[in-house]
This record gives structure tokens, C-alpha cells and sequence, in this order.
């Protein structure tokens, strides 16, 4: 699983954080940072997450 966050559209709402906080984080700055390779084991969580996320920034490829 590779995770992909259009940066352009990433407003940094952090939502994403809530649903896989193992693969999103906000920087010091307020910024996304992500794992793009996370472990197959959260694929839920990184599914839930592109499912909240407000703009739609985030996809899933496999």
C-alpha cells in the first residue's frame, strides 16, 4: 500500500490524524507529515482517514 496526499489540496485540517495517527502527523508547524509505505496492517485506518479527510487529499494506491 503507498499513501499519496495532494499537497496542493491539504489544507492541514489534521482529521486524518485522528483516524491513523501512526501514518499522519502535524509538524511543529501545524503541517502534514505522513508515511507514504505504511505497514499493511493499517489499511483501515489510512482507508477511514482518506474517507474524513475534507478536502479528499488523500489516496490510497496499491
Amino acid at each position: 500500500m503507498k499513501v499519496v496526499v495532494d499537497m496542493n489540496k491539504c489544507q492541514d485540517h489534521g482529521q486524518c490524524v485522528f483516524s491513523a495517527p501512526e501514518v499522519f502527523q502535524l509538524d511543529d508547524s501545524g503541517h502534514l507529515v505522513y508515511t507514504s509505505d505504511p505497514d499493511e496492517a493499517l489499511r483501515d485506518q489510512v482507508e477511514d482517514a482518506a474517507d474524513v479527510c475534507p478536502l479528499q487529499a488523500i489516496t490510497i494506491e496499491d
